[in-house]
């Protein structure tokens, strides 16, 4: 063990390992299309966790769930429906509030902010999605005259490609100014519309003015628990 991990105290240990432990429940966040998806994957965490640090509180929501006929019924529909009515079932146990407020001291009491943990992962993947979406039409446009063009060379999809990563950057805040700054370099006639008036000439990625924007779609897919490759694949 190292020193870090020696000079942490058992609580901090416990935590540690539970969480760890239970890491693969929560990417599922990236797979998820609505929010209502990311709640069920939260509230699934939750109750993981408090398996395994919270076994008092557990055991009450726990009593409501092999209880419940829905849960029962669910057993053979798949793993994802099971994990989706148990959440549901716990949700509407007695003791399900009293257990999600001990997890959080409990964590609290370790150094860790589950709440913020989990929003981060919430926010990054509601931001991406809403921008896929946003993008969606302009995607739709360029893969298919890419399909089209018998003729096409890397360097088109290459091009199809930097307009639609632009056409995502729209949709992050936090890109706003390199948004613009790119707008300006490629003498855009209209932000929202990047193929009225489109001059090939200016569109080139080793312009100095395109990398914050194009590091920074990525790091928006990164946020979401995806990439620029599998959003254009998908």
């Amino acid at each position: 063990m190292d020193d870090q991990t020696t000079s942490l105290s058992p609580d901090q240990i416990e935590f540690t390992n539970a969480f760890n432990g239970r890491r693969n429940t929560l990417t599922a966040f990236a797979s998820c299309f609505t929010e209502h998806q990311l709640h069920i994957v939260r509230d699934g965490f939750y109750l993981e966790l408090a398996h395994d640090i919270c076994p008092k509180e557990y055991g009450v929501v726990r009593i409501g769930i092999v209880t419940d006929e829905k849960v029962a019924q669910a057993a053979g529909k798949g793993i994802s429906d099971m994990f989706r009515t148990t959440v549901e079932s716990a949700r509407r146990s007695e003791g399900w509030d009293v257990m999600v407020k001990a997890l959080l001291a409990k964590s609290a009491s370790v150094g860790s902010d589950l709440e913020a943990i989990w929003m981060k992962l919430e926010r990054g993947r509601m931001e991406w999605l809403a921008a896929i979406a946003a993008a969606q039409p302009i995607k739709t446009t360029l893969q298919t005259a890419l399909e089209k063009d018998d003729d096409k060379t890397e360097g088109d999809v290459n091009d199809s490609k930097m307009i639609w990563i632009y056409s995502l950057a729209l949709s992050i805040p936090s890109l706003a100014t390199v948004v613009k700054d790119w707008q300006t370099v490629v003498e855009m006639k209209e932000a929202n519309k990047p193929l009225v008036g489109y001059q090939p000439q200016f569109w080139d990625c080793r312009k100095q003015e395109w990398q914050p924007l194009d590091v920074g779609v990525q790091a928006a897919a990164e946020r979401a628990g995806t990439s620029l490759v599998k959003a254009w694949e998908a």
